[in-house]
């Protein structure tokens, strides 16, 4: 087994626990295949009554992927390996929110793009007085993905689009009040709770670790970002914005500054097809999948992730401008894909 992810079985329950503490715990493809294979092994086995995930060091339970794999392959103009990268991880996201048993994650720090993908689609999702989820995926040339654009559906109000597009960063209350975590627990009562989960195989005892977090600031918000963020496309919110001279609508736009205007504007349109009964966790991911099928070839990916990641001078050119993005663009990106479609096996 790898040395960046440590799989065992104790008492009651299934342990996945990330190991790459200095690297904030990126994901890699190899820790997504050892996570699913052990899904696998789990599902029927009756001394698993549920899985804990967590993930050693303070800074991050996972702050993304590790995609410095998928920037070389697709320099090289190797399209093939990012493709199948994507697709087996969201085979994975799909796994984890269909999963039978409890699946407990337990997040602390930075929980970041694929970080979202393996503990906010679990059914107990527990933060702490670190925790910061963000889906920042705009400002490398990606859009919210790994069923994050489900997640960012339902939320309250606008705060999908708003959380999309700026990235902002959630702590663990407003992290519960978007919907992307269920319960706050200091850390210092973290080995205490894990005790108890692996004796029991219970998930109701995360009941009596519980307590109130520290309260956030997207609440406050909320009134703002629906105003603001309610429009049909990504021109109509910079429109709204730009009428306001107001410090809420001043942060927003620089932070829409910094990002891809072809990921905001096609993390617009999927959360506003995503919104409603109807959606689920494989129409999201089908749709997530059409745009990163092609963000390397004809969208803005390579260049987002040299800007940020690998030169980290900060200075992308993007493909558009903001106030230059051609209709076509976004239909572009999420036209289905025919043959090459993402597909999911429990379908």
């Amino acid at each position: 087994m790898s040395d960046d992810i440590h799989i065992r079985k104790e008492g009651r329950a299934g342990r996945i626990t990330l190991t790459r503490p200095r690297a904030l715990n990126a994901l890699s493809y190899e820790m997504c295949g050892a996570i699913e294979a052990a899904l696998d092994d789990w599902r029927n086995d009756d001394e698993v009554a549920l899985v804990l995930i967590d993930a050693e060091g303070d800074k991050a339970f996972c702050a993304g992927g590790d995609i410095q794999q998928l920037y070389d392959t697709g320099c090289a103009g190797d399209f093939a390996y990012g493709r199948r990268f994507w697709a087996d991880e969201y085979r994975l996201n799909a796994r984890i929110a269909r999963y039978p048993k409890p699946y407990v994650a337990l997040m602390q720090g930075f929980v970041m793009g694929g970080g979202v993908g393996i503990s906010c689609h679990g059914s107990h999702r527990v933060v702490c007085e670190s925790t910061q989820v963000a889906m920042p995926e705009c400002g490398i040339g990606l859009v919210p993905d790994v069923g994050g654009s489900l997640l960012l559906a339902r939320a309250p109000g606008r705060a999908g689009e708003y959380l999309g597009t700026t990235g902002t960063r959630m702590g663990p209350d407003d992290a519960i009040y978007a919907g992307f975590a269920d319960r706050y627990s200091p850390q210092l009562k973290w080995q205490e709770l894990r005790v108890a989960l692996i004796e029991s195989g219970d998930p109701g005892v995360i009941d009596g670790f519980a307590g109130t977090p520290p309260e956030g600031g997207l609440r406050a918000q909320q009134a703002g970002i629906d105003a603001h963020f309610g429009g049909e496309g990504l021109h109509d919110i910079l429109n709204s914005l730009r009428s306001d001279d107001g410090d809420f609508a001043s942060a927003a736009l620089k932070a829409i500054g910094r990002g891809s205007p072809l990921s905001m504007a096609c993390t617009v349109e999927m959360v506003h097809r995503l919104r409603g009964p109807g959606a689920g966790i494989g129409r999201a991911l089908g749709l997530e999948y059409r745009f990163t099928y092609r963000a390397m070839e004809i969208g803005d990916f390579l260049e987002g992730t040299r800007a940020a990641i690998i030169d980290r001078d900060r200075k992308p050119q993007w493909k558009h401008g903001l106030d230059a993005l051609p209709g076509y663009a976004v239909s572009q990106m999420l036209m289905p894909l025919g043959p090459d479609a993402l597909t999911l096996e429990e379908e």
